[in-house]
């Protein structure tokens, strides 16, 4: 049995204290696994009395994070902070100045400073494993990094963020609006009381800049993710959907092409025969496909303390083991070539909300032809003479800049009262049922 391996852990919240209670339930698994013992001899949060369910009595504590990569106890950092900046920054470039290895779940960091932490590491012997910053307990970096490393990979696409997809997949069940299921979200702790950072696509953005690095061979840039939330997707646009064959997802969405890297999370109709349509609840869902080993479907837990701690202590496996790679699985990535998202060709659902009088469709027809958009199909219930009704509208494949500039114009007749709302259609090769 080789030496033990000594982790200090920063953030004591739910990942922290799972990883802590992992590493002591399963030390002799991990162990034998590794044939090194691993054992936390130093931590640091916020609040130290704090009752975690933890002892903590023999384990060093350092009121500044910081001061855990100058700790000669502390072999490997844990970040589990979180955030962009700050102490979690600050402690992720000292130990790398230090030469230790890190190990993070810290998604905002490395989608919005990749390129100052592959500088840190051309500097030092120390590395970053970030398995827990993507899908929670889905092994998605790795199998981007080692498992489908001889491919050449032409899309990730997927559900990123559990909050979102637990709230689309009750409001497809109940029928309940997006205000009603939210708050049902936020009692379940699905969701934030400030649940912005969710609802409005950044989380999954954030992800989704990390996976495209992986996947194309480049630095992270979330400044090129175009991102659209799902707080104003209503009941009408579920059941809408459903009656075209449809289901509703919040997707990210990265792929390669001859413009550049297109990269979107944005709420998107998908086949209800797809496999896609049927991750329900809080569970996340990647794709990605390869030239060679075709589309690779992994699912699972997205989130939460255990399945992420899962991910963490994969990572001190390695780094006991001696295991190293590349942050983004080559030695010299590039920067991100953006495609421009408006030369992106697609379908679109499209919803309106109309006054109910003549002439209304011929000037929506119009402005859709002036933009060259064809329709598939037009979708109205009932009537209401004078009064505001729902119109719902499909499109043949357009370049996503004439559809935008349509919804422009049509937003501007007097005869529209509300903003139109625009959805993506995602076929995957299928057809709606």
């Amino acid at each position: 049995m080789g030496t033990p391996l000594k982790i200090g852990i920063a953030g004591l919240g739910n990942v922290g204290t799972s990883v802590f209670q992992l590493l002591k339930q399963h030390a002799t698994l991990v162990a034998d696994r590794t044939q090194r013992p691993m054992t936390v001899t130093a931590v640091s949060a916020r609040t130290q009395g704090k009752d975690r369910g933890l002892d903590l009595t023999k384990v060093k504590w350092h009121d500044n994070p910081v001061d855990l990569a100058n700790d000669k106890d502390v072999d490997v950092v844990v970040e589990l902070m979180g955030g962009s900046g700050g102490a979690a920054f600050d402690l992720i470039k000292q130990a790398l100045g230090n030469n230790k290895p890190v190990v993070t779940a810290n998604k905002a960091l490395l989608a919005l400073r990749g390129g100052e932490v592959l500088a840190l590491l051309k500097n030092s012997k120390g590395t970053i494993s970030y398995e827990a910053a993507v899908a929670g307990g889905i092994p998605i970096i790795k199998g981007l990094r080692e498992g489908l490393a001889a491919n050449q990979v032409r899309a990730v696409y997927g559900i990123l963020n559990g909050t979102c997809n637990f709230i689309l997949s009750e409001m497809s069940s109940s029928g309940r609006d997006f205000a009603d299921v939210l708050v049902e979200a936020q009692a379940k702790g699905y969701a934030e009381a400030d649940p912005s950072f969710d609802i409005d696509g950044i989380d999954a953005g954030h992800k989704l800049a990390i996976l495209s690095g992986l996947a194309f061979g480049c630095v992270p840039d979330f400044s090129t993710v175009q991102t659209k939330g799902i707080r104003n997707i209503s009941s009408l646009d579920i059941e809408f959907a459903r009656e075209l064959g449809f289901r509703i997802k919040l997707l990210g969405i990265a792929q390669q092409t001859d413009r550049g890297i297109e990269q979107s999370i944005e709420p998107c109709l998908v086949p209800k025969t797809s496999p896609i349509a049927h991750v329900e609840g809080a569970l996340n869902a990647v794709y990605v496909d390869g030239d060679y080993v075709g589309k690779v479907l992994m699912m699972g837990a997205g989130a939460g303390g255990n399945p992420t701690a899962s991910a963490v202590v994969s990572d001190l496996i390695d780094v006991a083991r001696g295991r190293t790679l590349p942050l983004l699985g080559t030695q010299n990535p590039q920067p991100l070539k953006s495609a421009n998202i408006n030369e992106r060709i697609g379908s679109y659902f499209l919803r309106l909300i109309v006054l109910d009088q003549p002439g209304v469709i011929a000037d929506v027809s119009a402005i859709l032809r002036d933009c060259t958009v064809s329709l598939e199909s037009v979708l109205q219930r009932g009537r209401s003479p004078g009064q505001p009704v729902p119109v719902i509208l499909t499109s043949h494949e357009t370049p996503e800049g004439n559809m935008l500039k349509a919804v422009g114009l049509i937003g501007k007749l007097k005869s529209v009262v509300k903003p139109p709302y625009l959805m993506r259609i995602e076929m995957f090769g299928q057809k709606p049922s």
